[in-house]
């Protein structure tokens, strides 16, 4: 997408956090539904594994207690969430806890309804569908995985049996050329630029350490360097555009940040609510 933005216009991916966090129950069907409607470029989501090998899409390994409900439609002890870990549980287990009647305090605007975790295979088919048969044009997906190395084994799989279940599903759905890779896990990106090197790969980033810093400890260079809005200035983004790196800061809402952002030269933001973009910056082309 093209737009006009203090008198000039710039090539601009908008990716919908969690599909619309702000608007809707985040990482699920409606949100990113919802999200193509108001006209985002790309999808952002996370991913994680069930017990039984399925990529869910989720933020969390564990049942959230700040927006999920248990089977029985009742609150769940922020004390006890991180028991509920998916890792653990078939999809149908997971599939039964409701995860958007119950308000979110972080964003009082979302619009509740009962949905569930959906598979990564569901999102994809139902958004390529859904693309396909209204004549709009094809997302691209930025798919996070979600993976630490305290976490490996306790509440996910290793990087390369993570990152083989999500090709897996990719595999067939949707060309490499619109998926993006990303994560803070630098192991991830390694793998996947070894193995599956045909995929845009961005490097999330939420440490204060230089660029140069960064970029040697993941020991290439990636598509998109995509850091906290709040750790990014000026000469930062001429010097990843000067080696080519694309830059798409997260998660931007505020719209004077977003406006900010833009005037620094970003490829890209990443929000909660992209209706609050489109509201406030006019577009020129699409």
């Amino acid at each position: 997408m093209i737009y006009n933005v203090g008198g000039h216009c710039q090539q601009f991916d908008i990716q919908g956090h969690r599909g619309c966090r702000g608007l809707m129950p985040e990482n699920s069907i409606p949100a990113f539904l919802k999200a193509i409607d108001l006209g985002v470029s790309t999808l952002e989501m996370d991913v994680v594994i069930s017990a039984d090998g399925k990529v869910v899409v989720s933020h969390d390994p564990f049942i959230s207690s700040q927006f999920c409900l248990d089977e029985l439609g009742k609150d769940i002890k922020k004390s006890e969430e991180k028991e509920i870990n998916m890792y653990r549980l078939l999809y149908e287990d997971i599939k039964i806890f409701d995860c958007g009647s119950k308000v979110n305090g972080d964003f009082p605007d979302q619009t509740r309804m009962e949905v569930y975790k959906p598979l990564l295979s569901e999102v994809l088919e139902t958004c390529e569908n859904y693309c396909r048969d209204n004549g709009l044009k094809s997302m691209q997906y930025n798919i996070e995985i979600k993976s630490t190395p305290s976490g490996d084994l306790i509440y996910h799989p290793k990087p390369d049996m993570f990152s083989e279940l999500v090709f897996n599903v990719i595999q067939g759905r949707v060309p490499p050329d619109r998926i993006c890779i990303q994560s803070f896990d630098i192991r991830i990106l390694q793998f996947w630029k070894l193995k599956y090197p045909g995929f845009i790969l961005s490097y999330l980033i939420s440490d204060t350490n230089s660029i140069s810093k960064n970029l040697n400890k993941l020991g290439f260079v990636p598509d998109i360097y995509s850091p906290n809005y709040k750790l990014i200035n000026q000469k930062d983004i001429e010097e990843l555009h000067k080696k080519s790196i694309k830059v798409i800061p997260w998660t931007i809402n505020d719209i004077s940040e977003m406006k900010r952002m833009i005037e620094l030269g970003v490829d890209g933001i990443i929000t909660d609510y992209p209706n609050r973009y489109f509201a406030n910056f006019s577009s020129s082309s699409q």
